[in-house]
């Protein structure tokens, strides 16, 4: 099944990227492009990772919403 459509990347493509070591989308794109046009197949990567022990990485709306967004520093008196 295809994962990236833009790139005709396959989901076995993407396992294999992470089964040479991807844990993050990104590797994933410099590895085989999937993610880098569109967009649309960025949480299906996430997902492929999170099935494969990785940690997935939200989008910043996500861990916005799920309290994972970083919190300001606070400010110096």
């Amino acid at each position: 099944m295809y994962v990236c459509m833009c790139h005709a990347v396959t989901e076995a493509r993407v396992k294999q990227e992470i089964d040479e070591g991807a844990t993050t989308p990104r590797q994933i794109a410099r590895g085989c492009k999937a993610g880098t046009d569109c967009g649309s197949c960025v949480r299906r990567i996430q997902a492929l990772l999170g099935e494969s022990g990785a940690r997935p990485c939200p989008t910043a709306r996500l861990a916005k919403r799920i309290g994972l967004a970083e919190q300001a520093a606070p400010q110096a008196a």
